[in-house]
């Protein structure tokens, strides 16, 4: 089982384990991402991300299916995605799992910037990463908000020659959760 698959399991496990107050979940959070590209630009969303945050041990685990993914200029541009980019049959779902850098206490009300560094996994290729990211706690609960840019060629991501410019090499991101303290 790869790393993160095993991180991700592990994570949801210690949410019926450890204590509420350390462990915050979401499983509908929102993924965004646009393309613009000289002639065309295209964007997709899902809202279908399940994260989970230990803030005692700054640990976390995000993932994604990548056939949830909706939006898109047209059905056929949806396939596209699918089968000849994302290859989601092969690879179902991205990830990104790691610690935050920063010594904050989470739980408590306030906002907060932090840096999140760890793997992403999209389209069966690890990438190391350092994400910025907004936190804001109120009566118990969390809402994070980062936005990023996704490099194709650093995921193995090939952009036929007939659609290069409708395609951008870079992808812009933005994830958006409201989580929970664990049951």
């Amino acid at each position: 089982m790869p790393p993160y698959k095993f991180f991700f399991i592990s994570c949801l496990l210690l949410c019926n384990i450890v204590s509420a107050q350390h462990i915050y979940e979401a499983g509908d959070g929102l993924v965004s991402f646009h393309s613009s590209a000289p002639h065309e630009l295209i964007r997709a969303s899902s809202g279908q991300l399940n994260c989970a945050i230990d803030v005692q041990k700054k640990q976390f685990a995000f993932r994604i299916d990548m056939r949830s993914f909706m939006g898109f200029n047209s059905p056929l541009q949806r396939e596209h995605f699918n089968e000849n980019y994302m290859e989601s049959e092969r690879y179902p779902e991205a990830t990104f799992t790691g610690k935050i850098i920063e010594d904050n206490d989470l739980t408590r009300d306030g906002e907060y910037e932090v840096r999140a560094k760890g793997k992403m996994y999209i389209h069966g290729i690890a990438q190391e990463r350092i994400i910025k990211a907004h936190v804001s706690t109120k009566n118990g609960k969390m809402s994070i908000s980062a936005a990023f840019m996704v490099s194709l060629a650093d995921h193995d991501i090939k952009i036929p020659r007939v659609v290069y410019d409708k395609l951008a090499p870079d992808i812009s991101v933005t994830v958006k959760a409201d989580l929970k303290p664990g049951k």
